[in-house]
């Protein structure tokens, strides 16, 4: 399996078949080079979306529409797009488990918000913000969304049992690195913790000393954008 940063809280996930590009904002990514989008997009079979926020899904319904893929998120996203842009939108809801090529995903709750820019700058209604628990060779993913902590972390790390976090850590939008580290502690098991939403901007976050400092014996990976991260299979 592997990981490729897209810069912020993108990723692209491939395992065996299936190349599954998440929250892939690419134009306007001050992390992401859009001379290298094509690199980036490249035989990318699914997306996925955690919510609606430009940072997030802003070129998720172009990518669906050029490249002919289909995209998974909240049922009331995928609708709006299906109808509004002509995508192929896959909508489901929190508990809901969808196959997506080799990875069986699961959505969870996150607590954030979640809305589309509008006219005169008035949001638009995008459904509820969401995390997602995905399987795949012998692995299970949380992919924790822009969110706090969260009472349901403790139910969703006992049921689930993920072993690798994808966890947003910037502060001022989500929880920040020390929050990223408590519900690491309190609620999981992780072997490998992958930080995201940070170093974007300057008001975030721009490393995770402190996460790494405070998760000894995990291993904290700070991702690089474009560079994979190699996981090797579990039985």
């Amino acid at each position: 399996m592997k990981l490729t940063f897209l810069g912020h809280s993108g990723f692209r996930l491939e395992t065996a078949g299936t190349v599954i590009l998440i929250d892939p904002w690419l134009t306007g990514n001050p992390m992401f080079p859009e001379a290298r989008r094509e690199e980036a997009t490249r035989g990318a079979t699914h997306l996925l979306v955690t919510h609606g926020h430009g940072d997030h899904a802003s070129d998720a319904p172009g990518i669906a529409r050029e490249q002919g893929l289909p995209v998974y998120g909240i049922y009331d996203l995928m609708s709006y797009w299906t109808a509004q842009h002509g995508v192929d939108g896959r909508g489901f809801n929190k508990g809901g488990t969808v196959e997506i090529g080799d990875a069986r995903v699961t959505m969870v709750n996150a607590c954030h918000s979640s809305s589309l820019g509008g006219t005169d700058e008035a949001p638009v209604y995008a459904g509820a913000e969401a995390g997602y628990m995905i399987e795949a060779e012998g692995h299970t993913i949380y992919l924790s969304g822009d969110t706090d902590i969260m009472a349901d972390m403790d139910w969703m790390g006992d049921l689930h049992k993920p072993d690798i976090g994808i966890l947003c850590a910037g502060g001022h939008f989500t929880m920040d690195m020390a929050r990223a580290a408590y519900a690491a502690k309190r609620y999981f098991d992780f072997t490998t913790v992958i930080p995201c939403h940070y170093r974007t901007f300057p008001l975030l976050a721009q490393d995770a000393g402190e996460l790494a400092a405070a998760l000894p014996g995990v291993r904290v990976i700070e991702p690089e954008v474009l560079v994979p991260i190699e996981i090797e299979a579990r039985s």
